[in-house]
């Protein structure tokens, strides 16, 4: 039997993406290269939430549960850029 799992995915990545695309002009002394690992570090804060379909989860959340998913995805992407840059920064002293 072959099953196709390849519609499964974490819910937060395309937002997540989105955000750290969205907020990297304000942190210019981390690159382009660095992002990829900014939203590692988010994506792990905020734990998985499996869907097959972005529009199953988005129809059954309330305007409250999606403001508030909003606000956690900016909190763990934030955290994510200050943490990624402290790293960097240390890594530049040694």
């Amino acid at each position: 039997m072959s099953i196709d799992f390849t519609s499964v995915h974490n819910h937060y990545e395309r937002p997540v993406f989105d955000t750290v695309v969205r907020l990297a002009p304000g942190y210019p002394y981390l690159d382009a290269e660095a992002l990829p690992d900014v939203a590692c570090v988010a994506l792990n804060r905020l734990g998985a939430r499996y869907i097959r379909h972005s529009v199953d989860l988005t129809f059954y959340l309330t305007e409250k549960e999606r403001l508030a998913m909003d606000e956690t995805i900016t909190d763990a992407v934030t955290f994510a850029f200050e943490f990624v840059q402290a790293r960097m920064a240390m890594r530049a002293r040694r």
